[in-house]
């Protein structure tokens, strides 16, 4: 505890960070003095209006539940607060007496502008701002360039170049903090400090199980699982694009709300490769490792590029001539489009807030290709039920798969019949979330040819469109909107 000041009261502000291991910026406040208060502010512009997904609340809500249990674990407290936080955070941070506010640093447009408004108005009040960590990322907007000095639009020079560089080890973690007085509780209590509430408190139900249990542990628990059994991670790179295994690490969510710190991760995937020095393992660590490039970019295109959150990337697609049929897109959401490996997909998003990733480009692209729906309407549509739905990542899926975005080679169209032959051969996929298809053939799963007689379909549509047309129209569309 170098450098600590009687009386030097810290809050730490959580945002997509919500765990108390490997945080860079709570273990720099704690390494100023144990006197540090977590705070979380449910801000109403991420919760309300378009795009807020009932699980991802849900999820939140229990990982800050669990984060207040980790903070009395050690003495200290996690204060819930409601509001615009540019005015919550300076009132709050005057009850206590905080000498100093610390946060990590985040990529998205909104959070960037919510950042400066909160610095500003925390230092009209004369309070210290600390605020240069990338807790999220294990490489910052700007350490990976290219020789130019320019950030990076394509993936594959961007991966050569962030494999290279060193990787941090994982933050000190807190082991014990000095809480509030009862007087500072006191105070806290007349600047709008509340009770944390619960999902449908805040107006959202979530009544099916999460894909991952909320909070620290669990995301732990879980890597240790993904990464100790050589059968996961070892296996990662052959089984990772089939639907009906659990090949991925379900992570995600922990990821995108931080109850899981990225240099921990990373570490793993280390420690995995010590024990187990196997081509097979080594190839599957490799894989994986490059999943978690793919989502560094994609954050550091959107700190780059904000834009992009808004818009398509390639200047032709600002105008494309989309058809945007409600009733085709309204199939689509529903899992009714008579596709079956399509709809499948739909509907374990649907029941669950979560879609395998193989099958997130192939719904995009039929959304985008076959129905020449607005990417953004999909886009949307993720952010309104992925339990891990993230700005970055989704902005980037849809714009890579709608052909809009960074790829070097844009015109990609999934046909859903071959991405089913290939990646659920046996129709596994298929049989589970299309329960009214279990009786059919293998061959008619897959290939979506079902016969409408003597009740085969059992109320299962017609095709909505036709592939092989649609690909067609969508291709002579494209070449004449570029020009």
């Amino acid at each position: 505890m170098q450098g600590y000041i009687v009386g030097d009261r810290i809050l730490f502000w959580h945002r997509r960070d919500l765990r108390l291991h490997d945080n860079l910026g709570l273990a720099a406040a704690w390494g100023r003095s144990p006197q540090v208060t977590g705070v979380f502010c449910l801000d109403p512009a991420l919760l309300e209006g378009k795009g807020i997904a009932p699980a991802r609340v849900t999820y939140m809500v229990g990982c800050l539940a669990k984060l207040q249990d980790r903070y009395a674990e050690i003495g200290g407290e996690l204060l819930i607060l409601q509001g615009n936080p540019d005015t919550q955070l300076p009132m709050l941070a005057q009850a206590v007496n905080a000498t100093a506010v610390y946060w990590n640093r985040d990529v998205e447009p909104y959070s960037r502008e919510r950042d400066r408004g909160v610095a500003a108005a925390l230092k009209a009040q004369n309070i210290e701002i600390k605020t240069q960590f990338w807790d999220q990322l294990l490489h910052a907007p700007g350490d990976v360039i290219t020789g130019a000095g320019a950030p990076y639009t394509v993936y594959g020079p961007f991966w050569r170049n962030w494999q290279r560089q060193t990787k941090a080890a994982p933050a000190e973690t807190p082991t014990a903090l000095v809480g509030l007085s009862p007087e500072e509780t006191a105070q806290a209590a007349t600047a709008g400090v509340i009770p944390l509430p619960t999902a449908p408190d805040l107006g959202f139900v979530w009544e099916n199980p999460l894909p991952l249990a909320p909070g620290e542990a669990a995301a732990l628990e879980r890597l240790e699982d993904f990464c100790s059994d050589d059968r996961q991670i070892g296996d990662y790179d052959t089984q990772r694009n089939f639907p009906e295994h659990i090949g991925t690490s379900g992570l995600s969510a922990a990821l995108k709300f931080g109850a899981i710190g990225i240099r921990t991760v990373w570490l793993a995937t280390v420690v995995a490769g010590d024990r187990s020095p196997s081509d097979e393992v080594r190839q599957g660590i490799q894989t994986w490792r490059q999943e978690l490039a793919w989502r560094e970019f994609y954050q550091h295109v959107l700190y780059f590029f904000p834009e992009l959150a808004d818009g398509p990337y390639r200047a032709h697609w600002k105008n494309f001539p989309w058809v945007n049929a409600p009733d085709q897109f309204q199939a689509w959401c529903q899992g009714r489009t008579g596709y079956p490996l399509v709809d499948a997909a739909m509907r374990q998003l649907n029941q669950t807030g979560w879609m395998h990733n193989r099958c997130r480009m192939v719904v995009a692209s039929f959304l985008t290709k076959d129905l020449i729906i607005d990417w953004r309407w999909g886009e949307q549509y993720f952010m309104e039920t992925l339990v891990d739905g993230d700005l970055a990542a989704n902005n980037g899926g849809w714009q890579w798969s709608a052909s809009s975005g960074m790829d070097p080679k844009p015109l990609r169209i999934f046909n859903p019949t071959s991405q089913a032959k290939k990646f659920d051969p046996d129709a596994a996929y298929i049989r589970q979330w299309l329960p009214e298809l279990r009786h059919l053939d293998t061959a008619d799963l897959v290939t979506g040819q079902i016969s409408a007689a003597a009740g085969d379909r059992a109320g299962y549509p017609q095709p909505i469109v036709d592939h092989k047309k649609q690909q067609a129209l969508f291709k002579e569309m494209y070449k004449t909107q570029k020009g």
